[in-house]
């Protein structure tokens, strides 16, 4: 390992080990702190997290988008303060940390048989609203996690993840799919983080104005499973987390299945915009997404 992969997984240490032993107050003041001192670096990850919202928000003034851009510091420190207290959290906490609208979408689909596919982006906390899932719902899920440098750091989040109720699979390795598949159709609820994919076998979306590349993965679990698929979108709201899940997307009654998943993979990334627009700080995207952002000299994002 080197020395920077061993920095960065004793950072994590740190956070996971003595930021859940905080007071909440503090917790909440040390990451508006944090939060600030990295937007006033103006690095790179807040210039993209600007450069983002300004798809967003087209008609934002530079004062605006330095709102946005200071205001989304704070969301995406507010995720990682919950993080890494929420293993501390009780379960009376988490149910009261988070409420859901339309959550007969979620539970109607389960209890019919049929396994849901539940896709979200990278919007507030999901590891809260996963955990709320666990708890309140009563409801366990597999979700996909990437694989992280140092590997060391990667299993701390798996671990983290799985004292949350989730299981837990890589993104690489090409298992994850079947697995997936067959939580679906003993009827079980599958979870996926997909406003993001630059890689070649993502789907392009109309995403903001601009082509955007977003995971194939739920559209075809739901067609090759008969999952019922559901976007849903997170805010944060004061002390509360929100979240909506929205209508099923359907599979299309014709077309080849390329055809089918680029307009389920459009219907979602519709359904996501409208929750990004709505909480556009609450959007923690610190990287490139849109190809045409691609550094041209590069080719990577």
């Amino acid at each position: 390992m080197s020395a920077r992969d061993t920095l960065t997984d004793a950072l994590y240490g740190l956070g996971w080990s003595t930021v859940r032993k905080l007071p909440e107050p503090m917790a909440v003041r040390l990451g508006d702190i944090v939060a600030d001192l990295a937007w006033k670096r103006r690095g790179k990850g807040v210039l993209r997290l600007e450069s983002n919202y300004a798809r967003v928000v087209p008609d934002a003034t530079p004062e605006r988008l330095s709102e946005l851009s200071r205001a989304g510091m704070r969301s995406y420190l507010r995720y990682w303060m919950e993080s890494f207290r929420l293993p501390a959290w009780s379960a009376e906490r988490v149910r009261n940390g988070f409420e859901g609208e339309d959550m007969h979408h979620l539970t109607d689909g389960l209890a019919a048989g049929r396994g849901v596919v539940l896709a979200l982006p990278h919007l507030a906390n999901w590891d809260l609203a996963g955990a709320w899932v666990t708890t309140a719902l009563g409801i366990p899920f597999t979700t996909v996690a990437e694989r992280l440098r140092p590997e060391s750091l990667y299993d701390r989040f798996v671990a983290y993840r799985a004292g949350l109720g989730m299981e837990v699979l890589p993104h690489t390795g090409g298992a994850a799919f079947g697995t997936l598949a067959r939580r679906l159709r003993d009827g079980g609820l599958v979870c996926l983080v997909a406003d993001r994919d630059l890689s070649a076998s993502g789907v392009e979306v109309g995403f903001f104005g601009a082509t955007a590349r977003m995971p194939a993965g739920p559209a075809l679990l739901a067609q090759h499973t008969g999952a019922l698929l559901l976007p849903a979108t997170l805010w944060y709201d004061a002390s509360v987390m929100r979240g909506r899940v929205h209508p099923p997307i359907e599979v299309p009654g014709s077309g080849t299945r390329a055809e089918k998943t680029s307009v389920m993979t459009q219907a979602l990334a519709d359904a996501f915009a409208s929750g990004i627009a709505d909480h556009p700080e609450d959007w923690h995207m610190l990287q490139r997404l849109w190809p045409d952002d691609l550094d041209p000299a590069k080719g990577t994002p």
